[in-house]
């Protein structure tokens, strides 16, 4: 058994099974729930295995397996492969490398957790976003002998976008490099540097040795060097604050109808903002319809009040209209509607994005079709610079602007986790192709701007900007091209009328005719088509939804 916690000896450890985390009378202040990512083959696994097996989370049982595991998939030798207490997808254990997301608890006197064991590798790095988006806390592995990879630095902005303030980098294999502190010293300077813009609360960083347990759950005596506290010893104190979210009116997405009978109608989902009580006036979304709450009914019988994070049905003093991803919302704290929304994608197919295709948007309950308008920048994940880019491939983030088909209820991702987080899907394969985080709104832009006082010649800039699209964006470059086809069509007719009347006069007027009527003519067309578009989707859309399966 000392051969397994320490190979060189230094400490013991409580046997299997004997830990806190089955201490059935054990009773833990609080809950943290952390993820562990970076490069492949940083040893993410590992170091999972020894947090549980340090804090007597794993079983007899489970010990038995492991050993024969190990014979059979470890890379360790003659030694227990701890990687295999959460690598247990057989792809995973003949690769030697995570795929899935594997979650795994335990706990220790002061604290209960829930890790996250997410891939390294970049064809998974959806999976790891997935691990991440739940986190309070992000432990970022580095291999002492490589330093920063692309991986890390790529891990490190999902890390940040998904809303993860709390950061530590675990400098793992510190015993292949002879326990070096220039190496680690070196290794924490340059990720402090790297991240110094991605808006992390704190960061610490850990020399450790997961194989042999250094520094992971008592101090090492090879690195006397570190004055810092142990991975599991800072895991224990660390505070972790929830962050402060603007929105504070009651936000209720129906999943689901309820109507068992004709006497009964429900409105089903989880609060996610805000508090209801009964006769609280509120609103329904898209549609703006106002009523009031007649009932609150939870899994332990009816309410009168209601908070943030219940599920629970509502029932409605009026007859109104409320389908599957509307929203309930306080009358007066309502989020605002959009037809366009400002995001950034985490694009995850393997084909890349198609600016101007159609896609399915799905955010909380509400589904509708998006197109994207504009593509503005990508993210560089060497630099994380900004920079052009005509499309985004696998694992890339960049900033977007979507066209939506009908009005949707959105919030800024830092105001809300529910209205500000969504996926696209492509409406075909029905895969899942990117994750989105909602920025700020055009709309919410343009109040802005309008309550700023600026100059006229600010003002029609913004107005071109609104009409011709932003620069750099599809929607510009599809304005440039039609008024360049119009321009050309409006001479040649111009030069038509000339040659047939050579009248210069009848060939300008013409001319300016043709500028100001072809437009109008243009506009009108666009917006009837929309309508008939529109109608069409709105018929197509109940039996496409019961289609999909999605269920509450």
């Amino acid at each position: 058994m000392s051969a397994l916690t320490a190979r060189r000896g230094l400490r013991e450890t409580p046997p299997p099974g004997d830990g806190p985390a089955n201490d059935d009378s054990l009773q833990p202040r609080s809950l943290l729930r952390f993820i562990t990512c970076g490069s492949v083959d940083d040893g993410k696994s590992t170091l999972i295995g020894r947090i549980l097996f340090e804090t007597g989370a794993v079983f007899d049982d489970q010990l038995g397996a492991l050993q024969r595991d190990s014979r059979k998939f470890g890379t360790q030798g003659a030694s227990l492969d701890l990687a295999l207490l959460v690598d247990g997808l057989s792809a995973e254990r003949e690769q030697g490398i995570t795929i899935d997301v594997a979650y795994r608890y335990f706990a220790t006197p002061r604290r209960a957790f829930i890790v996250a064991d997410t891939p390294g590798h970049e064809q998974y790095t959806r999976n790891m976003a997935t691990g991440a988006s739940t986190a309070d806390l992000a432990i970022i592995l580095v291999d002492a002998r490589l330093g920063l990879l692309p991986q890390t630095r790529r891990h490190s902005f999902i890390v940040s976008l998904v809303g993860v303030r709390h950061v530590v980098v675990a400098v793992n294999k510190m015993d292949l490099v002879g326990y070096d502190r220039a190496v680690f010293e070196r290794i924490a300077a340059d990720y402090r540097q790297a991240a110094a813009g991605l808006g992390f609360a704190d960061i610490t960083v850990v020399p450790l040795s997961a194989r042999d347990g250094d520094n992971v759950a008592s101090p090492s005596p090879a690195m006397g060097w570190y004055d810092g506290p142990p991975l599991l010893a800072h895991l224990e104190n660390v505070v972790v604050e929830a962050p402060a979210r603007a929105h504070r009116g009651a936000v209720l997405p129906v999943q689901w109808v309820n109507r068992p009978d004709s006497e009964f109608r429900g409105y089903a989902g989880n609060l996610a903002h805000g508090e209801l009580t009964v006769g609280d006036r509120v609103a329904i979304l898209p549609s703006g319809r106002t009523t009031t709450v007649a009932r609150i009914l939870t899994p332990a019988g009816e309410a009168r009040h209601a908070q943030a994070g219940q599920a629970l049905t509502v029932t409605l003093a009026d007859e109104v209209d409320v389908s599957r991803g509307d929203l309930i919302v306080h009358a007066d704290d309502a989020p605002p509607l959009s037809r366009s929304l400002s995001a950034r994608l985490l694009w995850t197919a393997e084909t890349a994005m198609e600016p101007g295709r159609r896609y399915q948007l799905k955010l909380a309950s509400t589904q509708c079709g998006a197109v994207i308008g504009g593509l503005h920048h990508r993210i560089d994940v060497a630099s994380y610079a900004e920079v052009p880019a005509a499309t985004l491939a696998m694992n890339d983030i960049g900033a977007v602007t979507l066209d939506l088909d009908q009005p949707v209820g959105a919030l800024p991702y830092a105001e809300s986790l529910v209205l500000g987080g969504f996926i696209l899907i492509d409406p075909v394969s029905r895969e899942t192709v990117a994750f989105g985080f909602v920025g700020e709104s055009r709309e919410a832009r343009r109040i802005a701007s309008q309550a700023t006082p600026r100059g006229a010649a600010a003002t029609l800039r913004a107005r071109l900007a609104a009409s011709l699209g932003e620069p750099g964006t599809l929607r510009r470059s599809e304005r440039a091209g039609q008024f360049a086809g119009h321009l050309t069509g409006t001479v040649l007719l111009a030069g038509l009328v000339l040659a047939w009347t050579e009248n210069l006069a009848a060939a300008a007027l013409v001319a300016g005719a043709d500028l100001v009527l072809r437009p109008l003519a243009v506009i009108a067309g666009r917006s009837l088509g929309g309508r008939v578009w529109r109608r069409r989707l709105a018929t197509r859309g109940a039996p496409e939804e019961n289609l999909l399966g999605d269920g509450i």
